[in-house]
């Protein structure tokens, strides 16, 4: 796999946070020692190899049966004065003599030897390192402490002394040869880096494969925990398929490490989930911790990668591993649309990339055994891809979200996808992108708490109680934590209501971890027969709010929802929590059919229902960065139409002829312009007609509830400024006034001015205020108006 990876065997993979595989004997933990025991190995094979041949004849005597005439039940020449311990540097240069007897049976070395006179040198030199593992096991298993792991090296030691005597090779005999599952972990992380991250530029994309290679190098030379060790750490765990594993584990992948007479497997390629499940957490935890405590020890250019978008990888891995319906491990992943399994080398070869990735978020790590634990994050963003994606459309799954453009049919007016990959191809450099300042009028809501996460100061996880479960003291510390918060934002709660509900197993909770504390919360219940949750409780302490964690909860519960199908919420909003919600998607027009909620849900007094509808193509919690990036996209391609509109084309010649007339469309450059031909909106050609309509249009407009900031001109007090921004200004009064005076002749004069309200707004003040808003909520209006009298295309 090492190869493969792109990654030298051996090496530690993550710089000074990788860990070096331990020796056989090292009792099931990591051994600093361990690499320097491997190359005395190797270094004693070497020097034994290179000794004279009756030197080697004699060490391999020792191993040999007697090969006399007659009955003779010695199974190894034994030297009548043996070596002294350790042996003396005089004692390496004696002669070796064939005729001397053995103190055993009396019979000569070269009797124990005779079958080995004509066997090649390379046979010879195979042996001799046979006998040299030999050696070694006999070491590993007087030294091992522990019971299972001694009597696996026993039989290896007996397998290899067998091997000698017969002057076969070593076969493992088990009911079982590997691989042991199907998918491998390798092809697996293989399918996880295809189904997640496909959809990005290829410069992000050697970043995922860099992180995919540290990932299963570490796997590779992970030193297992013995199953006592297992037992004792996870007393209520089922060890018996674990101890299954580690015998294979130690068989076919530790051992071999060091006695290369054994056939050697990659960790990566012959196990699958079973093992990564069982591993997967306590290597997760001792990975990141060792990575954050040797964090000054790591090159420069690894740090970032490591300490920022590793943990995000993890993360996301995490919840793939564990989740019952992961397609990542289906064995037809992706076939039929490939011909076949992926080779892992498209995926997991690519050169090393330490440049940043446009999201990350932080480590989550949870237990496997508590209740409803599992990390948010879910599946691939599709905010930086080249296609959009088909908005509405369910995706199964087990398909893989980059395949859904295939079923996009192409609509008239697209722009070219060649157009796109080439303008993509100039803004996947981060440093070609102006950064947005978190308190810019322009950063979004949930920036600075997006940002949090990825550096890992605050950690997502959901939680709940459970009545089946030994209780985790982290997570019964979480709810306590959750309950406290809770009763203190929300003090019109009853208390015990708020701990019975924190306490309840068919309730969850998306709880805000920071500085190993909970500083927010929202706590639901899932309805899934019904299509439904029922927010209960939303709150973050008082002084961590204003800080985006409250929008940021809300995304991750949604791809939380999504990935468990549940794509509609309910929830009783108070006074104070309706702008709140609304802000998040929430609106009084409840999707969810009353008979699906009515006697399921709590109902508040005094406070309004409001549900939201989910899209399961949106990744919630990348949105604003995807929106980013499409309007980076939009203005490249402003730039682009820009540059070829300037073009100057010769003048129109064809008036000198005599021609009094042309089609606009034949004058060159117009279309490049964007010009188009003029709609099949209906002109009012009476006069009195016209003002009429306008004058019923405005009318409404006018009266419409968010009309209110523009009813009369902006006045230099209240706004200091506005008119050196805004060169011509307009307002529903002026308006009146032109009507009035008949200045309006064409429906075209009446938009214009319409419009040039709106687009003043948005131009002066910042999206997240209210008359931005009131903008865009009456523009929406006044358009469907204009639409309602005919006056333009429905």
């Amino acid at each position: 796999m090492a190869d493969s990876a792109g990654i030298q065997q051996g090496s530690p993979a993550i710089g000074a946070a990788g860990l070096v595989p331990a020796a056989p004997g090292a009792g099931g933990t990591e051994g600093s020692g361990a690499a320097g025991g491997s190359a005395r190995i190797v270094a004693k094979k070497a020097q034994l190899r290179s000794s004279p041949r009756p030197k080697k004849l004699e060490k391999l005597g020792i191993y040999s049966s007697c090969k006399a005439e007659g009955p003779c039940k010695c199974n190894g020449w034994k030297n009548q004065n043996p070596p002294p311990t350790p042996p003396q540097t005089d004692q390496q240069t004696n002669t070796v003599n064939l005729q001397e007897p053995c103190r055993s049976c009396s019979h000569t070395l070269g009797d124990h030897v005779s079958h080995l006179e004509n066997i090649s040198e390379e046979e010879m030199n195979r042996l001799l390192g046979v006998v040299l593992d030999v050696e070694y096991l006999y070491t590993c298993v007087h030294k091992e402490e522990d019971a299972d792991t001694k009597q696996v090296y026993f039989s290896l030691f007996k397998l290899l002394r067998k091997s000698i005597l017969q002057m076969g090779k070593p076969m493992l005999e088990a009911q079982e040869s590997p691989p042991f599952e199907k998918p491998s972990i390798e092809q697996g992380v293989n399918n996880f880096v295809q189904y997640k991250f496909s959809h990005l530029p290829s410069k992000e994309r050697q970043t995922i494969m860099e992180l995919a290679k540290m990932f299963l190098n570490q796997i590779n030379y992970w030193q297992l925990e013995t199953p006592s060790q297992r037992r004792q750490r996870a007393p209520n765990e089922e060890t018996a398929g674990y101890k299954v594993n580690y015998t294979r584990w130690l068989c076919y992948c530790n051992v071999p490490q060091f006695c290369d007479s054994l056939p050697r497997y990659e960790t990566t390629q012959i196990f699958g989930r079973t093992l990564l499940r069982s591993v997967f957490t306590i290597m997760r935890k001792q990975l990141l911790e060792q990575a954050r405590q040797e964090k000054d020890k790591l090159p420069p250019e690894k740090r970032t990668l490591i300490l920022t978008h590793f943990p995000k990888f993890l993360s996301m891995l995490e919840e793939e591993v564990y989740s019952h319906s992961s397609p990542i491990w289906s064995l037809e992943f992706l076939a039929g649309t490939t011909g076949g399994q992926i080779p892992v080398q498209t995926v997991i070869s690519a050169p090393p990339v330490t440049r940043s990735l446009y999201y990350s978020a932080s480590p989550i790590s949870v237990e496997p055994s508590t209740c409803g634990s599992v990390s948010p994050a879910r599946k691939p963003h599709p905010a930086l891809e080249s296609n959009p994606v088909v908005v509405g459309e369910k995706r199964k799954p087990s398909e893989p979200l980059h395949h859904e453009e295939n079923k996009r049919p192409r609509v008239m007016g697209d722009i070219p996808m060649d157009l796109i990959n080439e303008v993509m191809a100039t803004i996947t450099d981060p440093a070609t992108i102006p950064e947005t300042s978190l308190l810019s009028a322009h950063s979004a809501r949930d920036e600075a708490a997006r940002l949090e996460e990825r550096r890992g100061v605050i950690e997502f996880h959901v939680i709940g109680n459970s009545l089946n479960q030994k209780p985790n003291k982290r997570i019964l510390m979480w709810l306590v934590g959750l309950q406290n918060v809770f009763s203190h934002q929300l003090p019109r709660m009853p208390k015990e209501y708020i701990t019975r509900l924190v306490f309840d197993p068919k309730h969850k909770t998306l709880s805000l971890i920071k500085d190993g504390r909970v500083i927010g919360g929202i706590c639901f219940r899932m309805f899934p027969s019904q299509g439904f949750t029922e927010i209960v409780f939303c709150a973050v302490t008082s002084n961590e709010q204003v800080k985006g964690y409250g929008t940021h909860l809300m995304n991750h519960l949604k791809e939380y929802h999504i990935k468990h199908e549940i794509l509609n919420f309910l929830t009783y909003a108070d006074e104070y929590a309706i702008g709140y919600f609304k802000k998040q998607g929430f609106s009084k027009d409840i999707k969810v059919p009353k008979s699906k909620y009515v006697g399921y849900i709590k109902d508040y007094e005094g406070a309004t229902l409001m549900g939201c509808e989910l899209n399961p193509s949106i990744p919630y919690t990348e949105f604003s960065v995807i929106i980013k990036k499409q309007k980076e996209i939009i203005k490249k391609l402003i730039e682009r139409k820009q540059a070829q509109i300037r073009k100057v084309y010769p003048g129109l010649s064809c008036f000198k002829d005599g021609v009094r007339q042309i089609p606009i469309e034949s004058i060159p450059g117009i279309r490049e312009t964007g010009w188009k031909p003029a709609g099949k909106g209906k002109e009012l050609k009476d006069p009195d007609q016209l003002y009429s309509t306008l004058k019923s249009i405005l009318q409404h407009v006018k009266s419409h509830q968010n009309a209110w900031p523009f009813m009369e001109p902006v006045k230099k007090t209240e706004a200091p400024g506005y008119y050196q921004v805004i060169r011509f200004p307009m307002d529903l009064k002026t308006m009146s006034e032109r009507l009035k005076s008949r200045y309006y002749t064409t429906r075209k004069l009446f938009m214009a001015d319409m419009q040039r309200i709106f687009t003043n707004c948005r131009e002066y003040n910042p999206p997240e205020s209210e008359y931005y808003k009131c903008a865009n909520l009456l523009e929406k209006f006044f358009y469907g108006k204009i639409k309602e009298a005919g006056l333009i295309e429905k």
